[in-house]
């Protein structure tokens, strides 16, 4: 019970993803190309010739498949149980929701325009990353940071083998959660400096210009 009110918005998120995953397979399926575009997948000339940009976030509440709906369950679930008390709850929301939509930026840039594409970021990976390389000290929280971009890295390398992932919607998941983990900080208030701090809000406004300038131009 203690673990339930320490990760109540990790739990909460994984309960919404299964939720949205069932109402995907009473709409027809997680795999018919129509409900997934129904409820908001990636798709990027609906984003850019129809205006439709809350599929930027709203993409990574959807999964294709009951594979791809358990993997990013369990991993979500496993690395909120240390990214959440880190962070604190509305910190850990914030980075992971925001990082979503910058894994969609990134698929909206160099993504392949006539795919669907969806399902949760990598956004954890990266923010318990500089967590641990923040405070080095810390020996429990440096060995999570450790083991974060370990998976990271091992994530990234399966997705390059396995059809059909949105390997650039995780990769931007990744960079973008990085980003905010530097710029927001940790629950025990012990920042990068303001310094570090103004350097990674610049990164991340690049990051978005670009990807949005680079996303403008689809192929129909």
């Amino acid at each position: 019970m203690n673990n339930l009110r320490r990760n109540y918005m990790t739990t909460a998120l994984v309960v919404v993803l299964f939720a949205v995953f069932l109402v995907e397979t009473f709409m027809g399926g997680s795999e018919s190309t129509s409900v997934l575009l129904k409820m908001g997948a990636m798709f990027n000339p609906a984003v850019v010739m129809e205006g439709q940009w809350w599929r930027l976030f709203t993409a990574q509440f959807l999964h294709i498949g009951i594979m791809h709906i358990a993997s990013n369950a369990i991993m979500i679930y496993y690395i909120g149980q240390y990214a959440e008390p880190v962070f604190g709850h509305w910190r850990f929301l914030l980075i992971y929701l925001l990082s979503g939509v910058g894994g969609s930026l990134l698929t909206l840039a160099f993504g392949n325009d006539q795919a669907i594409s969806a399902g949760a970021s990598t956004a954890l990976f990266g923010a318990m990353t500089c967590a641990g390389f923040k405070d080095k000290d810390n020996t429990l929280l440096s060995f999570l940071g450790r083991q974060a971009l370990a998976l990271a890295v091992i994530n990234l390398v399966l997705d390059v083998f396995m059809p059909d992932v949105d390997i650039l919607g995780h990769l931007g998941g990744l960079i973008t959660g990085a980003l905010l983990a530097v710029i927001l900080g940790d629950a025990t208030y012990k920042g990068y400096g303001k310094v570090g701090r103004l350097l990674a809000a610049a990164a991340l406004i690049v990051y978005v210009v670009l990807t949005l300038r680079l996303g403008m131009a689809v192929t129909v």
